[in-house]
């Protein structure tokens, strides 16, 4: 089995009964199409295994132990730098990953904007299909998702040359303006 492999197997597991936001769907599908999008940027392997796993800390009992005894201590940091304190506020959570998308790696920069696209095309055909009346399920409105969505569009450039920003990153700005500026 490859790293790759495992690593879906592993967040398949630990997200096992999990459902998506505005949705029925199997939460281990976000996890499987953020992958797809780094893996489809033809990005390197950690950041890629880093795609399955992003969320396992953060939502499931897994730990980043857990993550680096499996994976490895790339993937551990790659998720680790990702993964929220939920003992924070809403604003104090997403204001940390705009400022770990600012100054992070490129491997951290990578995977944050590909989480965030996917986000943001499930919200943008969750909101076609059922409405406003989406907003409901989260815990911040339009005007702090847009304030989110925005404010990590505007430093994702950051510290990257042109050959080291995927062309998601555009895909991304591109989401945020229909989402938002409609």
């Amino acid at each position: 089995m490859s790293l790759q492999e495992k690593a879906k197997k592993f967040a398949t597991e630990a997200h096992k009964g999990q459902k998506r936001k505005n949705s029925d769907e199997d939460y281990i599908v976000h996890p499987i199409r953020v992958a797809e999008t780094l893996r489809n940027a033809k990005l390197p392997e950690a950041v890629i295994c880093s795609g399955y796993l992003h969320d396992v800390v953060e939502d499931t009992t897994v730990e980043l132990e857990d993550i680096e005894t499996e994976f490895g201590k790339e993937i551990r940091d790659i998720v680790a730098a990702h993964t929220e304190d939920k003992s924070k506020s809403w604003k104090e959570r997403k204001q940390h990953t705009i400022d770990t998308v600012k100054t992070g790696s490129k491997e951290v920069k990578w995977l944050i904007v590909a989480d965030k696209l996917d986000n943001l095309l499930s919200l943008e055909r969750a909101l076609e299909e059922k409405g406003s009346q989406v907003w409901k399920n989260f815990n911040a409105g339009p005007a702090k998702q847009q304030w989110y969505n925005e404010s990590v569009a505007s430093v994702m450039f950051d510290g990257l040359n042109e050959q080291d920003t995927p062309e998601y990153f555009k895909t991304y700005e591109d989401a945020v303006r229909r989402v938002f500026h409609q």
